[in-house]
């Protein structure tokens, strides 16, 4: 079984009165579970991305004509 932490959240009371208003369509907790693992998924691939592009950024670019070389040479096999 997954351990869990309670979080606490202050809102508006008018947001709660709207929320109160839809709780027996919506599981609230559920529902706030979900947009913050979501978010972190999110926030975890934006991370990922940063420290790939800070890798490629020290990559020597390949010489002029690199590409049309490898493609033709593909192309010469088959």
């Amino acid at each position: 079984m997954m351990s869990t932490t309670t979080v606490t959240v202050r809102l508006p009371k008018e947001l709660k009165a709207k929320m109160m208003n839809y709780k027996s369509h919506i599981d609230w907790n559920d529902e706030i579970r979900q947009f913050i693992s979501k978010r972190i998924k999110q926030l975890e691939k934006e991370e990922a991305l940063r420290r790939i592009r800070k890798k490629l950024e020290s990559i020597p670019p390949a010489p002029a004509g690199t590409a049309a070389r490898l493609v033709r040479e593909d192309r010469d096999r088959h």
